[in-house]
């Protein structure tokens, strides 16, 4: 007989557990009815909100110029604007198509007095927009706006917005008939740096061309245009395809992202193009600074992941910069608009005076520099001024220049040598210099060793210059300057001195003086005579009564004071 107890009793969850369960249930069936809710919800707000997005890219494509087109435009300028608008043909591409350059001025200015500007698409194949941004500066300078009519009277400029005919017309890639590109120019390995030459010139006859015509122009500045375009399709993906209206990109101004050595010295150029690209409505891109990121250098290679990408390459667009001391900039863009914009704060500078400088013009004429002193182009025109930067800049590597040393306030000694024999006259200690100056004519040597035993100094720290560009002596009819900077706004000068003599307030053959960015600027022209009689060694002593008292140093709190002496 089973018992009853024996029986395997069913057990059952109470009602309250039961009930729960149910709801549990119910209530996960109901959160999946409403996610899927959501999600049709949710996508058919994101279609309502994608369907305000324009479709630009399905309005008319831009124009696409032909060949045809652009010889009858550069006809018709030609014929409408008269003097103020010069075609000429420094080349042709290997397939027989021109290679033009665009002159524009006002003919009623003196070209002595006018700066040069050049601006290029060296990039101008696949990247589209820089080629025809160049051709809306164009309609721009020759219009009426006040600052295209004060560039035209202040410069000249030339335009070349085709260099590789074959690139923009037919492949949209980089490369020319024999696979150069003019903006690489087949990159440092087909460069003799040194010499700033070609290995194979004529191999690229629109590089050929392009150089031709710095070497000509021999420019204050040099703008190339770059910008979108067709070059990331692949040969198999490109076919018809052609830009497309809302096609843009990050826009850059000022450098290239391959390549940081390509760039304006000072960042404040940058700044003025991106300042008009703002005014226009268009930001731009500031390289390392919005990365937050510091240069690259050969010793940081194990961390390049934390460096700026960009690296140091020589490009086409640095030749001017390095031969005839060309201020560059590049910019990237993808609205026509914002890159005549920024092209304008540019071409502006040529007619404002740039901080720091007395004259109008591009910042161009510090040709060799040593902690802050300067050896300056010098001429009353800019033509002169331009012949002085070439003839000087090509030299300077040779220069020797130097400081009477520590720096001391109220009085400072700048010391310039021009030629190798001057440079082999310096010595670091002043007693050794100054007796080897005592039977050289044209230095009062008397009044150079009152200066140097009047301070505290202890030595002349001397650099001697490298080889130069070029190593023949100085053209004798060109002008040279130089340039202290006193930290001071209101000194007392009171003795300026050129090798022992003493010098007036004067423009040329004395000295003047300025104040901008906070130093008084203290310049020095000399005219070719008087530079012929220095033989190349130049002593420019300055001194001056500051007019603000400044104490260097730092004692430690009174109470520290009287704790220790106890």
């Amino acid at each position: 007989m089973i018992r009853l107890a024996e029986v395997p009793v069913r057990t059952y969850p109470d009602a309250v557990t039961c009930a729960d369960s149910h709801l549990r249930l119910i209530g996960t069936v109901k959160s999946l009815y409403l996610a899927a809710c959501c999600i049709l919800v949710s996508g058919f707000a994101a279609a309502q909100v994608l369907s305000k997005v324009p479709k630009i890219w399905q309005e008319p494509a831009p124009h696409r110029l032909t060949k045809k087109e652009y010889v009858a435009t550069l006809k018709f300028w030609d014929e409408k604007f008269g003097e103020m608008l010069t075609i000429e043909k420094p080349g042709e591409s290997a397939g027989g198509d021109g290679i033009f350059t665009i002159r524009i001025t006002d003919p009623d200015t003196p070209d002595e007095s006018k700066q040069h500007s050049l601006i290029t698409a060296l990039h101008g194949g696949p990247e589209r927009s820089g080629t025809t941004a160049c051709f809306h500066l164009i309609e721009w300078l020759t219009g009426d706006d006040p600052g295209a009519v004060a560039t035209r009277k202040n410069q000249v400029v030339l335009v070349m917005p085709i260099i590789n005919p074959l690139a923009y017309f037919v492949t949209d890639r980089f490369g020319d008939e024999a696979k150069v590109d003019p903006y690489s120019g087949g990159g440092a390995n087909a460069w003799d740096i040194e010499k700033l030459q070609l290995k194979n010139p004529g191999k690229s006859p629109g590089l050929d061309a392009f150089l031709k015509v710095v070497d000509e122009f021999q420019p204050e500045a040099h703008l190339d245009l770059h910008g979108t375009g067709l070059q990331e399709y692949s040969e198999d993906k490109l076919g018809s395809r052609q830009r497309y209206q809302g096609q843009t990109m990050t826009e850059i101004t000022g450098s290239a992202y391959s390549n940081y050595s390509l760039r304006p010295w000072d960042w404040r150029i940058t700044e003025k193009m991106i300042a008009a690209g703002v005014a226009a409505g268009y930001p731009s891109d500031r390289f390392e600074a919005d990365a937050q990121r510091a240069f690259w250098g050969l010793p940081l290679n194990p961390v390049a992941s934390q460096v700026w990408r960009g690296r140091p390459f020589f490009y086409s667009a640095q030749y001017g910069y390095l031969k005839y001391h060309t201020v560059i900039a590049a910019l990237e863009i993808g609205w026509e608009e914002s890159g005549v914009a920024r092209a304008k704060g540019w071409l502006a500078m040529g007619n404002e005076v740039w901080p720091g400088e007395k004259v109008p013009g591009y910042p161009v004429d510090r040709m060799n520099a040593f902690l802050g002193n300067y050896v300056t182009a010098a001429g009353k025109t800019a033509a002169a001024r331009r012949r002085s930067r070439i003839a000087i800049w090509q030299r300077q590597g040779g220069f020797g220049h130097g400081l009477l040393y520590p720096q001391t306030d109220g009085r400072s000694l700048f010391v310039i040598a021009t030629t190798p024999e001057a440079v082999a006259l310096v010595d670091s200690d002043p007693d050794v210099l100054l007796d080897r100056l005592t039977d050289r004519a044209h230095f009062d040597v008397d009044a150079l060793r009152e200066f140097i035993e009047a301070g505290p100094e202890i030595k002349i720290a001397f650099e001697k210059g490298r080889k130069p560009l070029n190593q023949t002596p100085l053209p004798e009819d060109c002008p040279m300057g130089f340039r202290l900077r006193l930290p001071y706004d209101k000194p007392e000068i009171v003795d300026v001195r050129l090798n022992g003599n003493i010098l007036q307030q004067a423009e040329w053959d004395g000295y003047e003086t300025w104040v901008a960015n906070g130093f008084t600027q203290l310049q020095i022209n000399l005219q070719p005579d008087e530079i012929a009689r220095a033989d190349g060694l130049f002593l420019l002593s300055v001194g001056y009564v500051p007019n603000r008292k400044r104490r260097i140093g730092w004692t430690p709190p009174q109470e520290v004071l009287e704790k220790l002496k106890k």
